[in-house]
């Protein structure tokens, strides 16, 4: 896969990125089936299988419980394979998420995230919102904290995981990067991307395959959205036509897809090569 810049920064992304909640966190999550936490073997065999694949994007936080924490270990000597992306905001313990967004919480979760990580350097970090984006950015002022943080060389790009157009916007005003929700079935953000666009600044696509959902094509909630022409392709080829419709969209750096499967994660790459170099 052809690497994709990150808006104005000097980091470049796979299309695809490798999500790791799964790696860390079992608790209230939104996935169509269950799945059991994969042990380090088969972590690091899904891991060395990205990279084989040309992922170089792994995307953690520590509202994903030991994800981070695990991470660290099993990225040992190929650090310098990986763009990491985490994020501060969310805590995750005992089944139930939090959010602080103050500055000295923010320094600490930095702090221990790159402890956790084993670097001395976090490449992307975004703030994890709970949805009340424009608030946290114009009164919290986390953005500006973490302007400098990446003055500091403690990060290296820094932004906004958002939850609304607004936030999404004021966002990429003051930083490097969004990440929105995007597929088939959620296109109410679409002019975030299209400003990022506009403005040279990075997009990462959370939730670019509904969470696994939009894989379930008899599930009505994956496809009651999408265009007449999107519903025969979901029909045929729910992720092809998926990742057609977040990878072809102009802007998008890369779109994040949480596997703990390695044959799943290899059609993922696939199906997005089909995409990014058609016959």
């Amino acid at each position: 896969m052809n690497l994709r810049r990150l808006g104005s920064t000097d980091i470049f992304l796979s299309p695809l990125g490798l999500g790791t909640v799964k790696l860390g966190r079992d608790q209230g999550v939104k996935y169509p089936t269950g799945f059991t936490i994969p042990d380090d073997q088969q972590a690091l065999k899904l891991i060395n299988r990205a990279r084989e694949l040309g992922i170089n994007l792994i995307d953690t936080a520590p509202a994903y419980g030991e994800s981070e924490s695990r991470l660290g270990p099993l990225l040992k000597g190929q650090r310098q394979d990986w763009v990491i992306c985490s994020k501060v905001g969310e805590e995750f313990h005992q089944g139930q998420s939090s959010f602080n967004f103050s500055p000295e919480h923010t320094r600490f979760s930095v702090e221990r995230s790159l402890q956790r990580l084993h670097t001395d350097c976090i490449d992307i970090l975004l703030v994890h919102s709970n949805g009340d984006d424009q608030h946290i950015i114009q009164h919290v002022g986390i953005l500006d904290l973490l302007a400098d943080l990446k003055a500091e060389g403690k990060i290296r790009a820094f932004g906004m995981s958002t939850k609304t157009i607004e936030g999404g916007l004021l966002a990429a005003q003051t930083s490097d990067a969004v990440m929105v929700t995007y597929n088939l079935n959620e296109r109410s953000e679409r002019p975030v991307i299209d400003y990022c666009a506009a403005h040279n600044k990075g997009v990462l696509i959370k939730k670019a395959l509904a969470s696994g959902h939009i894989c379930h094509t008899n599930d009505n909630a994956a496809t009651v959205n999408s265009t007449p022409e999107h519903r025969d392709a979901l029909a045929v080829d729910p992720i092809a036509a998926s990742m057609e419709f977040v990878l072809s969209t102009p802007g998008v750096s890369s779109a994040i897809v949480g596997t703990i499967n390695p044959k799943h994660l290899a059609l993922n790459v696939e199906k997005a090569l089909a995409v990014l170099t058609p016959a």
